[in-house]
Order: structure tokens, then C-alpha cells, then sequence
């Protein structure tokens, strides 16, 4: 399962990559990343970082985030956040507008796992089912998440028990999304 969830990561990123050259002729940009090294950064160019998906290579695992909480996490999330460092990529879900979250580094990993460590705790003080973010919305308050429990990919609402069924699982998930490249 594991490995489904790395393939589908990996041909998004892909598509991704591939229709940013189409659209611009070069590697996606992201001005948001500029100046922070990564093993992804290619090329500065103006105010922007050029950067390409490297394979994950430190140890591929959320264990701090598993004894924080002492909770066992999916491995589906896991792979996803374990299978390469990547700039984040726009895509669309069906009619979700969204931004895919990428580990752009080592030292954005344990970043990453803080910040889910800390929306964890947050879903425990509201007595709410654990779920751990891949993606952002439009809508500040809304991210998509994969709930712990059932694997499931959902839109919830931060703070509140409302929630969306998406997709079954990560994998269908990544396989139904549409990259989405921004003017540059």
C-alpha cells in the first residue's frame, strides 16, 4: 500500500512538474521558497527558486510525532510525507481548489511533524477523531486532511466537528487531482 502511495505522490508531482515546463518553459518557481535551501532548489531567478522533487532521504518515519501523541499514524501519511522533499503544487480536486503540502527539506520535516503534532493535540482538546493535514484551501479555516482512523482524505473545517468525505483514501486522492500552475 505504501508503495501505491509513493507512485501516486510521484506522478502527480510528475504531471505537475511537467505541465509548469509546458506553461513557462522551465522547473515550477516558487517565491514563497526563495532563500531557503533545499536539495530541490535548481536555480534562483529573480525572486523565485527553481526546484525540482528530490527523493526523501532521511528516515523515513513520523515517529516523533507517533510518541508525542502516542498514537499510531496511518502509514499512508506516513509515505506521503516520507516519499520525496518537494515545492508545494496547486491542484484542483474535483471543485476543491487546493495547495498540496510538501516536506521542502530535513529541517522543514521537523517542522512539518511540530505542526501536525500540534493540530493532533488540537483535535484531542476538542474531543474530535485525529486527522493529519496534506493540503491547504482558499479558505483559511478549511484543509484537507487524512483522518487516522479510516485513511479516509477529508475537508474539515479547523475547530469544528464539520468534515467532507473526498476520497476513500490518499491514493484515489492524489490520483484524481488536476495540477493547477500559476502565472509566473
Amino acid at each position: 500500500m505504501n508503495d501505491h502511495i509513493a507512485a501516486a505522490l510521484q506522478d502527480f508531482t510528475q504531471r505537475y512538474c511537467q505541465h509548469w515546463q509546458q506553461l513557462h518553459g522551465h522547473l515550477p518557481a516558487s517565491e514563497e521558497l526563495y532563500g531557503i535551501p533545499s536539495p530541490c532548489a535548481v536555480e534562483n531567478r529573480g525572486d523565485a527558486v527553481l526546484w525540482q522533487p528530490q527523493p526523501f532521504d532521511a528516515e523515513p518515519h513520523l515517529a516523533a510525532v507517533e510518541r508525542a501523541l502516542e498514537l499510531e499514524l496511518q502509514p499512508a501519511i506516513v509515505s506521503y510525507y516520507t516519499t520525496q522533499y518537494a515545492g508545494d503544487m496547486q491542484a484542483n480536486f474535483e471543485q476543491q481548489s487546493l495547495t498540496l503540502l510538501q516536506v521542502w527539506s530535513e529541517a522543514d520535516f521537523v517542522r512539518v511533524q511540530e505542526n501536525l503534532i500540534g493540530h493532533l493535540v488540537m483535535k484531542r482538546r476538542l474531543k474530535q477523531t485525529p486527522t493529519l493535514f496534506i493540503a491547504t484551501t482558499e479558505t483559511d479555516l478549511d484543509v484537507i486532511s487524512v483522518c487516522n482512523l479510516t485513511g479516509e482524505v477529508i475537508r474539515e473545517k479547523l475547530g469544528t466537528p464539520e468534515r467532507e468525505i473526498l476520497a476513500a483514501d490518499i491514493r484515489i486522492f492524489l490520483n484524481g487531482l488536476q495540477p493547477v500552475i500559476s502565472s509566473f
